[in-house]
């Protein structure tokens, strides 16, 4: 608990360093301009698309037809927007971790190992398309997970739970893989993922909690879409800000388990060989020479008397 604690308060403060914040505007521009180019080609016809959509569903269009004839008829042209943002909330948010991966996390624990850690070794366990490809991999699964869980999103209590667990999760396997990638062996990354999967655990799930603000700003640029290139904007850019912190948070904790694991295991090896030493210092016989001894073929000599 004392170190996921100093942890959050070292990402806390380096979230104020202007490398980091520099950092977190180069995801921001890239997602900014797929977002807005994706949205300028393909938003009316996204909106029409699903308008049309309810408007054929029988079932669901007398029930629009009830809830309109309740708060009024707005209520149709609305919702339409909001289920087109509801979907691009999850793309924007995966899109968001890759590209915290793959560009900042790098740099991030580049930073945190120069400033905290300059004499750690690095053993390169993992290289870039080992990252990538796990990458890949987790973001797949905690879509499948997504679209498995989705009919939970409309029960009120698990909607705030099962959503930032599968962030979490994606997080806590993302971030760990990357930011132990450079500096720990295969071996040490896998211990150290099973060793502290609770801490970690929760690090990426405190980060899911903390990436759910910003839906906020995704739901006001659906009802005031006035305002909704700029909100989405923002909300790009609190995204980035978030799973930057998440970076710093995982790479002080990861860097600083490693550290104190190898420290642990240097101690442990030199106990072990000052063991030994006095084991073969106990079990050691010491061996005098042999005193010579006289042959009885060979004359005594006599001495003459001492001279008075």
């Amino acid at each position: 608990m004392k170190l996921l604690l100093d942890s959050f308060w070292r990402a806390a403060a380096y979230c104020l360093h202007p490398r980091v914040i520099g950092l977190s505007l180069l995801p921001l521009l890239i997602g900014v301009a797929l977002t807005l180019g994706l949205g300028w080609f393909y938003w009316e016809a996204a909106v029409a698309g699903v308008r049309a959509t309810l408007e054929n569903w029988l079932l669901l269009d007398a029930a629009l037809k009830w809830v309109e004839s309740l708060i009024g008829g707005s209520f149709r042209s609305v919702l339409a927007p909001l289920i087109v943002v509801g979907l691009a909330a999850p793309v924007i948010v995966v899109l968001s971790v890759l590209l915290v991966a793959w560009l900042m996390t790098p740099a991030i624990v580049g930073l945190v190992a120069s400033r905290r850690f300059p004499t750690l070794a690095r053993k390169q366990g993992a290289g870039l398309a080992s990252s990538v490809a796990w990458s890949l991999a987790c973001t797949l699964l905690a879509l499948v997970a997504l679209l498995l869980s989705l009919p939970l999103w409309f029960i009120p209590p698990l909607v705030l739970v099962v959503p930032p667990l599968i962030w979490g999760w994606l997080n806590y396997r993302v971030m760990s893989f990357d930011v132990l990638a450079a500096h720990a062996s295969t071996e040490e990354r896998r211990a150290l993922m099973q060793q502290h999967r609770m801490q970690l655990l929760g690090i990426g799930v405190v980060s899911g909690y903390l990436g759910a603000a910003p839906s906020l700003l995704w739901a006001a640029s659906a009802m005031t879409l006035v305002f909704a290139p700029l909100l989405i904007v923002v909300s790009v850019w609190l995204y980035t800000l978030v799973f930057a912190f998440s970076a710093l948070w995982f790479a002080h904790y990861g860097l600083a388990a490693l550290a104190r694991q190898r420290a642990d295991a240097e101690r442990a090896a030199s106990a072990a060989r000052a063991e030994a030493t006095r084991n073969r210092s106990a079990g050691e016989v010491i061996d005098l020479p042999a005193l010579p001894t006289a042959d009885p073929s060979i004359p005594a000599t006599v001495l003459p008397p001492p001279t008075p």
